[in-house]
């Protein structure tokens, strides 16, 4: 499989046209624009579009995964499932987690990551593009959407993933699902234990070999752009903020300090559920789905 330098498969060899449409999931790996190897997944549209539809009239979504998630864990592939009723889907590892390469950052450069299959999935001929992401990646997209715009601008901004060979790697309509509003949160136990995986020796050690995720021992610096400071730059792209009235890891001041700082662009739905994709059940993945389609176009 052939890519160019900015980790975007070349279109001739895995563009799925309508006269040789593919049934199975391709998967690559991309490389993001600081060279991190991501293992990557394409699942195609169920059957509820004609097999000689142009992806072109088909949207796909992006599927950022929770921390310590990845492409083949039970509830990320629930996930998907859900969503080729409506598209296609394009699913990943985030760096650190699974076979993707690299280390785990909890959310700061895996912006690249998610720009790295978002340029993927346009590259495969889709028009349309609806990120959705849980928990860390419920950040990720909704800072990837402050700093990729489809007018080429602001860019990757101070904290800067830059948008270099990505101009290609927008969104066309954002899900974000029980994100954190700001960084460095440790009101819950849940995020206590976290902090202690992440900032600890001990706790780096469970997560390589408890979780398959290997994550950096090195502090954010500088500290990325948190996540209600990204939300007053997604618009006019349609953005969804959902989250649970039973979530333990962030309480319900979160989402509604991301709708406050929206400005009323973005649309609120507190749900009857617990955390991230777990507690999303194929009802609510459906009304996601329903809304993401209509969003993107």
């Amino acid at each position: 499989m052939s890519m160019d330098p900015a980790g975007r498969v070349a279109r001739s060899t895995e563009r799925p046209h309508s006269e040789t449409r593919r049934t199975a999931p391709i998967r690559t790996f991309l490389c993001t624009a600081d060279g991190v190897t991501i293992d990557s997944v394409y699942d195609p549209p169920a059957a509820v579009y004609d097999a000689s539809a142009s992806p072109s009239r088909i949207p796909v979504f992006v599927v950022a995964h929770g921390f310590t998630g990845d492409v083949d864990r039970p509830h990320v592939r629930r996930v998907v499932e859900a969503f080729t009723r409506y598209g296609a889907v394009v699913t990943f590892s985030f760096r650190g987690h699974g076979a993707s390469g690299g280390r785990s950052t909890v959310g700061d450069r895996e912006v690249l990551d998610l720009a790295a299959a978002v340029a993927w999935a346009r590259g495969l001929g889709h028009t349309r593009v609806a990120t959705v992401g849980f928990s860390m990646g419920g950040s990720v997209v909704l800072r990837h959407a402050a700093l990729y715009r489809p007018d080429g601008g602001p860019g990757g901004g101070p904290d800067g993933p830059g948008r270099e060979g990505h101009t290609d790697a927008y969104a066309d309509a954002v899900v974000s699902v029980s994100a954190p509003a700001r960084w460095y949160y440790r009101g819950t136990a849940p995020m206590r234990k976290l902090h202690w995986l992440v900032t600890r020796p001990a706790g780096r050690v469970v997560g390589r070999y408890g979780f398959r995720t290997r994550i950096h021992d090195r502090e954010w610096d500088p500290v990325p752009l948190s996540p209600v400071e990204a939300v007053p730059r997604i618009a006019p792209t349609p953005l969804l903020i959902v989250h649970g009235d039973r979530d333990g890891y962030f309480p319900l001041d979160h989402p509604r300090m991301l709708a406050e700082a929206a400005g009323g662009h973005a649309e609120l739905w507190i749900e009857p559920m617990g955390h991230a994709e777990h507690a999303a059940d194929d009802e609510l993945l459906g009304r996601i789905g329903d809304w993401a389609v209509t969003a993107a176009g």
